[in-house]
């Protein structure tokens, strides 16, 4: 099953999939697609980390995404994909290997990644990249979840296929 939960920065998205995760069974590994590269970052990774139980494993893994959700046993949550598109050089992710993996894991698989459709217009040339290739990255995951979950203001609805 994999459950793609999106909205935008400061939504709740990730403490909605951790409900959703909590709800999936034992053992759980929270795959995040980065390292934490300065003070700010590393703050932000171990707030998510202290906010959920202490018996799930949180795995950083970079722009390693698939390798790290291929091996990852139970329950799998990835936080978050824009994050993963940015630490991936030139924008550059393997979509198609992602949902290849996605689609053949045993375990349940919550995604979480950031709605960018309804942001301000970025005004620079890699603000509209990154737009754009989040907006085809989401997509392509959407198109393969059992259930996706628009999350605002710590709210969830559920979207139609």
């Amino acid at each position: 099953m994999i459950t793609l939960v999106i909205g935008g920065t400061r939504s709740g998205k990730s403490e909605v999939a951790e409900g959703i995760a909590a709800g999936l069974g034992e053992p759980v590994t929270v795959i995040v697609p980065a390292d934490a590269i300065d003070a700010e970052q590393a703050a932000r990774i171990a707030a998510h980390r202290d906010r959920r139980p202490a018996a799930w494993l949180t795995v950083e893994c970079g722009p390693e995404l698939a390798d790290a959700l291929a091996v990852a046993e139970g329950t799998a949550l990835v936080d978050s994909l824009g994050t993963w598109l940015s630490v991936s050089a030139d924008l550059d992710v393997g979509v198609d290997e992602l949902v290849g993996v996605l689609q053949r894991r045993a375990g349940p698989t919550v995604v979480v990644t950031e709605e960018v459709g309804l942001a301000v217009h970025p005004t620079t040339d890699l603000g509209r990249r990154f737009v754009d290739a989040l907006g085809t990255l989401n997509a392509a995951v959407a198109r393969v979840a059992d259930d996706v979950r628009l999350v605002v203001a710590g709210r969830s609805v559920r979207l139609e296929p």
